[in-house]
């Protein structure tokens, strides 16, 4: 039974989902306010599957201000681990004149990232990151694309928004307890 649902939760995370354009008056568009049904266009991933033993869940909740997706855990480098996601799968990447995103978080004063994966990257661990802190109170990053850092050497050092097919919010990299909550996404 537990590996038909491990099935079906890697299928459903594996779905290509469209994703929204830069507003027509060229004002940064909401992409994501996790209001209607935010659980069928996101999924949560932990370093499990290739070992790791890092532990958590991603729920959708509503605050006080809406709707939010939180992700919570302890991340752990054992066993070369080291992160907890909930991400998105995209259909059709985003706008060329699209410049960055834009992000609404709070949390536990820990530094988070938001990773992008675009199409033709030779492996599937290869991203692009974007780092930002998550204070107590809600707070708005903006994340221009061009100062996203690729993942490694051997992947093209800028990303084409374009060809983004995934992008997820993450815990990574030490060890930590994790609690980040994201109530929207945007483009400017």
């Amino acid at each position: 039974m537990a590996r038909s649902r491990s099935s079906f939760l890697l299928a459903l995370a594996l779905a290509p989902l469209p994703f929204a354009a830069l507003s027509e008056t060229g004002m940064p568009r909401i992409l994501e306010d996790f209001e209607s049904a935010p659980e069928t266009r996101w999924s949560y991933v932990a370093d499990g599957v290739m070992g790791g033993v890092s532990q958590g869940q991603a729920e959708m909740v509503q605050t006080e201000d809406g709707a939010a997706v939180r992700l919570t855990g302890d991340v752990s480098t054992d066993n070369n681990g080291g992160f907890i996601q909930v991400r998105q799968r995209l259909d059709g990447g985003w706008p060329a004149e699209a410049e960055g995103l834009t992000i609404s978080a709070k949390g536990n004063d820990e530094t988070y990232y938001v990773f992008v994966r675009t199409s033709g990257l030779a492996r599937v661990w290869y991203y692009y990151s974007f780092p930002f802190e998550a204070g107590q109170d809600w707070a708005e990053t903006e994340m221009p694309f061009a100062a996203f850092e690729a993942s490694n050497a051997d992947m093209p050092q800028q990303m084409d928004p374009g060809d983004v097919i995934s992008i997820g919010i993450v815990a990574y990299g030490r060890d930590h307890e994790a609690d980040v909550t994201v109530r929207s996404i945007g483009l400017f």
